[in-house]
């Protein structure tokens, strides 16, 4: 249990790093001159990071196993947090965004750990969990960035335009911390040792070859776009999007934004525990069915709460929403590790 919750743990500093600054988008966008386009570039760059790491990622998780991958990356990652108070510039503060973003390729690791760990009755629960307790921390940040400024304002006297900046040396001392954590304490399987699986004779470029070739792998990646992609983009969004329609302070923003994020305790290990559950009574295709239900609603709860023009009803909306977005994703992940390498 201690590689889980140091798995879960270092993807949940990775997310409140890579998601620290949308909360404090309103003063940033203000301190910058950011234009509403740069701020979208800045938000697809720090998805795109996470794209392009993860490709790497499951390479580095086969060859040095997860912990010391998952190591390695939030160490990298962790010097563009403490560059962020540094920017002034729209293009700097994209690549701050591009580069804490890669940090989120820990997903990969955390659920090769987790699959690594755990047998296959309970892996779409354990993939869920940990993932989804990960995912809490895009929900955490939003509660957290606009207290940290709020409370060194309140107690420097420093101008906002400075506060934010300061703020961020939190995340990033918490995500240096988990890397050493996961060094320090992890263990990549069971018995506490790394071995390449070399009896197949396998080697990582013809692994590559047939997963590409695999056509149920690119439909899994095109499902698992837009659940958990679709989540990325509103954890860019959504507190600017609460901040700027309804005219909310700061603080009142975060909060409902971290609403969404905070779902991630339940809802993505619920889709876990939902899919082994099914899969004892109707197999795969009870996961497979299942996951395309959870989804299909979650699309359709998306589409109403950008029709819904009331606050409470946005927030409620956005709640029911945040539960089928995240349970598919864990639900899809009670689906990936049953994909043959070959």
């Amino acid at each position: 249990m201690r590689a889980f919750h140091l798995s879960w743990l270092s993807f949940f500093a990775c997310f409140v790093s890579t998601f620290a600054a949308p909360p404090l988008l309103p003063i940033i966008r203000d301190n910058l001159n950011l234009t509403a386009d740069e701020i979208g570039y800045a938000g697809i760059a720090s998805v795109t990071g996470a794209v392009v790491a993860r490709i790497a990622m499951g390479a580095a998780c086969d060859t040095v196993g997860p912990r010391l991958a998952s190591a390695s990356l939030v160490l990298i990652t962790a010097p563009a947090v403490f560059f962020t108070p540094t920017v002034s510039s729209p293009v700097s503060f994209v690549l701050v965004r591009f580069l804490t973003g890669c940090s989120l390729a820990t997903f990969v690791s955390t659920q090769y750990w987790m699959s690594s760990m755990f047998s296959s009755l309970v892996v779409g629960t354990a993939n869920g969990v940990a993932a989804g307790w990960g995912n809490l921390g895009g929900g955490a940040t939003q509660l957290v960035m606009p207290f940290a400024v709020t409370l060194i304002r309140r107690s420097t006297g420093a101008a906002k335009f400075t506060a934010w900046r300061i703020a961020f040396y939190v995340p990033g001392l918490f995500q240096m911390l988990t890397a050493f954590a996961v060094l320090i304490f992890g263990q990549d399987l069971p018995d506490g040792n790394f071995r390449r699986v070399e009896n197949s004779g396998d080697e990582i470029p013809q692994i590559l070859f047939h997963g590409v070739r695999n056509y149920r792998g690119w439909i899994l990646a095109l499902t698992y776009g837009y659940c958990f992609g679709v989540e990325l983009t509103v954890d860019n969004v959504i507190a600017e999007y609460f901040y700027d329609r309804f005219n909310l302070d700061l603080q009142t923003a975060g909060m409902i934004a971290a609403s969404f994020g905070l779902a991630n305790l339940i809802s993505r290990p619920g889709g876990g525990r939902l899919s082994d559950e099914v899969a004892k009574r109707f197999g795969m295709r009870g996961r497979l069915w299942t996951l395309w239900l959870v989804q299909t609603l979650g699309g359709v709860l998306c589409v109403i709460l950008g029709r819904v023009n009331s606050l409470g009803g946005s927030i409620v909306v956005m709640i029911l929403f945040s539960f089928f977005c995240q349970a598919a994703c864990g639900l899809t992940f009670g689906v990936v590790p049953f994909v043959s390498k070959r």
